[in-house]
């Protein structure tokens, strides 16, 4: 996730929030039945995941797992000695291979015997970046700079590149089970449909309850921050901002009254208007991206006028990835046409 996200209290307004506090970490809430609500720290300015626990019957799955902190397993461990002791975990379900989600999956799914769940997209992306190190990441992160004219950030972006997925993430099971996006799934009594959401991530699983009118959303849809979109080292010339925009109108379609559970912040109801904001925030930051480049630019000038503020190295890797997604989309739209310069940088300029 980006530490930048900023707060949309205009945004949030238009929401409705059933819960007025969140559970500490480690405590559990009952959510809908057979849901609960868990909370884990993490060690960024957004400082905590949601996490999901679903009551089997003669189990537990749980979803999503924290980041692999010591923290986290601590409380993980209470949890499983304590409140959750009576049964067994069956399953270990990740909605996605980002670390504040997929973190402990293999350190739960071998201390408990428990299959991880997870898409094939996802699992894939796991692996790559749990397997890259920093000889092999830090050239390709280096390019993508040098491209935005950011040459003097590089040595700053290397020194918080190297092994950062690979610190907080256990290691991964070789086994997993692949989730078929085109088969529901059993837990806490009821069928859960999978909902794909892309971009933030390559092939994200959320889950939709119809009989509980519930969604267990991921970081595709969040109440007043927008996850993060960005281009990838490895993919430089993806589009990853319409993948996440198209599988937007996914989350659309279900009832706007759906409770909705997302991995950050506050469960709310509101769905169809905060896929609406979602998209419309895209567009304004298009509208800016596309006026930048008019007379020419570069990635770097584009990144300032999408994040007019101060940013340290962790911060700038977010928004130089998000800014480059803009620009790709305006690039494939055709609306932006792109020049490599003699020195390596890219210069944009809009059509």
């Amino acid at each position: 996730m980006d530490a930048s996200l900023k707060v949309y209290a205009k945004d949030n307004a238009a929401l409705s929030f059933p819960f007025a506090e969140a559970p500490p970490p480690g405590a559990l809430i009952d959510v809908a039945p057979g849901v609960k609500w868990l909370r884990m720290p993490l060690p960024f300015a957004l400082n905590h995941i949601n996490l999901w626990v679903l009551d089997d019957g003669d189990g537990w799955t749980l979803g999503d797992t924290g980041i692999n902190t010591d923290d986290t397993r601590r409380l993980w461990g209470d949890l499983l000695a304590g409140p959750l002791k009576d049964k067994p975990v069956k399953r270990v379900l990740v909605t996605h291979f980002h670390p504040d989600h997929i973190g402990l999956a293999g350190w739960l799914s071998e201390t408990h015997k428990a299959p991880l769940w997870i898409t094939a997209g996802e699992m894939e992306a796991a692996r790559f970046s749990h397997a890259l190190t920093k000889e092999v990441s830090g050239p390709a992160a280096a390019k993508v700079y040098l491209q935005a004219d950011l040459e003097s950030a590089i040595p700053g972006a290397m020194a918080a590149h190297g092994g950062r997925y690979r610190r907080a993430v256990s290691d991964l099971p070789v086994e997993f089970i692949a989730i078929d996006p085109a088969k529901p799934i059993k837990a806490a009594g009821v069928d859960w449909r999978v909902v794909v959401g892309e971009g933030h991530s390559p092939q994200m699983a959320a889950l939709y309850s119809e009989k509980l009118g519930v969604l267990i959303s991921g970081d595709q849809v969040l109440p007043g921050i927008t996850p993060n979109v960005s281009v990838r080292d490895s993919k430089p010339d993806s589009n990853p901002l319409k993948q996440f925009i198209d599988s937007l109108q996914r989350f659309r379609a279900l009832p706007d009254e759906t409770l909705v559970l997302p991995s950050h912040k506050m469960p709310f109801r509101g769905l169809r208007t905060r896929v609406d904001q979602l998209v419309k925030h895209h567009e304004d930051r298009l509208a800016i991206a596309r006026e930048t480049a008019r007379g020419g630019t570069t990635g770097a000038e584009v990144l300032k006028a999408l994040f007019n503020r101060d940013l340290d190295a962790h911060q700038l890797a977010f928004a130089l990835g998000e800014t480059v997604a803009h620009i790709n989309f305006l690039v494939h739209a055709g609306e932006v046409t792109r020049e490599e310069l003699p020195s390596g940088v890219y210069r944009y300029t809009t059509v």
